[in-house]
């Protein structure tokens, strides 16, 4: 691994001890100047916005049970190379790369086709989402993931898939079935299954972890975007089909997807997972005071047109009927002074209701529109795969006849959120 490398392994290792010591005595002051966080005016409480956010990014919940003892992914990836890893979608956090490894990849002199340095990586903490116990011969001995795995990338900025944080934005090239199938665990009938994904979605109704095995409990398999999770201060109901506020969603996903050590019951879709000690609902509070922290991404000053944001802005508050559900800061109906949510028929917009059949409300909750612009393809299912199909969609659903310059009109708008 030394000498694959260039010799610079040596001289990072001990940078990297002093990255981490800089980073655990600045761990403030680096939250308050995160270019996601929200600004103290929204009252939220920094420290445990600051505690949620290192369980966000780094705490697996135990759901090493999953993904070492049951999938055994730490055998999986221990023949993953970088460039394979980056390949999935997998994204690597440039902040904990000492000095020397970067100089190093900014050189090419480190083989970016060696699984060894993908261990490497992983010792250093450098892969989003994935946290794993390298040892001293370089061989993967346990992995699980995080909350970051699905809801951060980064902002490339260092080469493709290596660069900045960018905490809540969707990973919409990531693929997770690609990567579970690769589990020498699993039967080729469900990797088969899982395959078919494809990049930015997962699809949460499909199984469940009950703490020992992976039950099936939907298929065939529907998979949904990867939403993000940020901008939702303020939404209420957070999920596609609004089964309930942040800590719900959090508590069902960190339980029965990631396959956390923890407890998780909605008798509405018959799961019950019970396992002491519970290592997640004590952490969902923190955790949901991050997430709301994080605010929706803006578009690039003077990148849009602002004549057409405003022809836009009045077709959509007008003769194209948006705001009957896209209303409020927000762009959304789903919040009723957060007792329960505001729910539609799949018939009422023309969506897909197969995947609303499977969840807890059976409907769908109009989705919150800031920072739409980033996160393509659209509705819960992709299958808009830009704003303008979106309008098209809409614009035939509701016979507005709408012509071609009040779609792009409404388009621009919409980019501008």
């Amino acid at each position: 691994m030394i000498t694959r490398i260039t010799g610079a392994l040596s001289i990072a290792f001990v940078l990297f001890v002093s990255y981490v010591i800089s980073m655990s005595s600045s761990t403030g002051t680096a939250f308050a100047q995160d270019e996601s966080a929200a600004s103290a005016s929204e009252a939220m409480d920094l420290s445990a916005a600051t505690e949620g956010r290192n369980i966000f990014r780094f705490d697996t919940f135990g759901d090493e049970q999953l993904w070492t003892n049951v999938l055994r992914m730490h055998r999986a990836v221990a023949t993953v190379s970088p460039k394979t890893a980056l390949s999935v979608g997998l994204k690597v956090d440039v902040q904990a790369l000492p000095a020397a490894l970067q100089a190093a990849l900014k050189a090419n002199k480190v083989d970016l086709n060696d699984p060894l340095v993908t261990a490497e990586l992983l010792r250093l903490n450098a892969v989003v989402g994935v946290m794993a116990r390298v040892n001293a011969q370089h061989q993967i001995t346990s992995l699980g993931v995080t909350c970051a795995l699905c809801h951060s990338t980064v902002d490339n900025s260092f080469a493709r898939g290596i660069g900045r944080r960018r905490d809540g934005w969707p990973n919409t090239t990531l693929n997770v079935g690609a990567i579970v199938a690769l589990s020498p665990a699993l039967p080729d009938s469900l990797k088969t299954e899982l395959r078919t994904w494809g990049p930015g979605k997962y699809d949460p109704r499909h199984h469940i972890f009950d703490g020992r095995n992976l039950r099936i409990i939907n298929t065939p398999s529907l998979p949904v975007v990867i939403p993000p999770a940020y901008g939702l201060n303020g939404v209420g109901f957070e999920t596609f089909t609004g089964d309930g506020p942040i800590s719900y969603w959090n508590g069902y996903v960190g339980v029965s997807q990631m396959g956390g050590h923890g407890s998780f019951r909605d008798r509405r879709i018959d799961v019950s997972i019970n396992q002491t000690p519970d290592r997640v609902t004590p952490k969902l509070p923190a955790l949901g005071a991050y997430q709301l922290s994080l605010r929706a991404p803006k578009p690039r000053a003077g990148s849009l047109d602002e004549s057409a944001i405003n022809r836009g802005q009045r077709l959509f508050n007008g003769s194209a009927r948006c705001d009957t559900c896209h209303s409020g800061p927000h762009y959304t109906d789903v919040s009723d002074g957060g007792r329960r949510p505001v729910l539609h028929d799949a018939d009422e917009t023309g969506v897909d209701p197969r995947y609303a059949r499977r969840s807890a409300t059976g409907q769908y909750r109009t989705t919150p529109l800031r920072g739409l612009l980033q996160h393509p393809p659209y509705f819960h299912d992709g299958s808009a795969r830009t704003l303008l199909a979106v309008v098209n969609h809409y614009n035939t659903k509701f016979r507005l006849n709408l012509s071609d310059r009040e779609k792009a009109d409404l388009v621009e708008f919409l980019k501008s959120l």
